[in-house]
C-alpha cells in the first residue's frame, strides 16, 4: 500500500470519503424521475418507450439507455406465473366414473371445483353417480326415475344412452335387479382367448382343446 493510499485513509472521517473511482454512485439526469418511474411501474407500465414519453413530458432529457439500464435489474427479478393447466377430458371422466371416496384429496378439490365452475358437469356427474349406485345396489326398480330425470336435464349424450337401456328394458332391468350376470362367461372366453395367444404358433388343435378343458376344469 502507498504512502498516498495511507494517508488518504488517515484523513478521512467518513466511510463515504473513500468511495471514488468508477464504481462511486454518481447522479445522473434520470435520479429526479426515479420516484415517478417507480410508481408507473409499480402499475404495471413496463414498456421503456412509453416510460421515456412520460419523462419527457415531465421535463426529462435524458436518454432511452439510461431508463432501460435502471429498469433491466426489475426486468430480472419478475416472475412469470404460470397457472397450472386446466385437468383434460380423460382426467375428468376418470374422476367421475372412479367412487368419490377412491379420489386423492388434491383430485378431489380439483373436481369440485371444476363442479362448482360448471353447472353442466355438475348435473351430468348427478346422474353417472345416480346411475352407479343402481348399478352397485342392484336396485333396478329406480330405473325408471333415474331415466325421467336423465329425460329433464339438458344432456343430449345421456339421453341416447336412456334410449339404449328401454329398447332392451327386460334384459337391463332382470341386469340391474338380479345377482345373476354373465360375468363367468365373459371370464372364461378371455381366459380361452389368453391360452389361444399363448400357443399361437407353437401348438396345434388338440393341444389347444386338451389345455383349455383342463385349465377350465382346474378352475372350475
Amino acid at each position: 500500500m502507498g504512502g498516498n493510499t495511507v494517508r488518504r485513509y488517515a484523513r478521512a472521517a467518513v466511510p463515504e470519503q473513500l468511495l471514488t473511482g468508477r464504481h462511486q454512485t454518481r447522479a445522473s439526469q434520470l435520479d429526479p424521475y426515479k420516484p415517478h418511474l417507480d410508481k408507473l411501474w409499480a402499475a404495471g407500465h413496463t414498456n421503456a418507450i412509453q416510460l421515456l414519453a412520460e419523462l419527457q413530458n415531465l421535463g426529462y432529457r435524458g436518454s432511452y439507455q439510461m431508463i432501460r439500464d435502471y429498469l433491466r435489474p426489475r426486468r430480472r427479478q419478475r416472475i412469470r406465473v404460470v397457472p397450472p393447466a386446466p385437468p383434460g377430458i380423460r382426467r375428468i371422466t376418470g374422476w367421475m366414473m372412479r367412487h368419490p371416496e377412491h379420489l386423492a384429496d388434491g383430485e378431489r378439490q380439483q373436481f369440485v371445483a371444476l363442479l362448482a365452475h360448471c353447472p353442466e358437469l355438475k348435473a351430468l356427474h348427478e346422474r353417472v353417480r345416480g346411475f352407479a349406485e343402481i348399478l352397485q345396489t342392484r336396485s333396478g326398480q329406480h330405473l325408471k326415475d333415474w331415466i325421467t330425470a336423465v329425460r329433464t336435464a339438458d344432456l343430449p349424450r345421456l339421453h341416447a344412452f336412456a334410449a339404449g337401456l328401454e329398447k332392451d328394458w327386460d334384459t337391463v332391468l332382470q341386469g340391474l335387479s338380479t345377482r345373476w350376470n354373465s360375468g363367468p362367461v365373459e371370464g372364461r372366453v378371455n381366459h380361452i382367448k389368453m391360452v389361444k395367444r399363448q400357443m399361437f404358433g407353437r401348438a396345434k388343435l388338440p393341444l389347444l382343446r386338451k389345455r383349455v378343458l383342463l385349465t377350465a376344469a382346474a378352475n372350475w
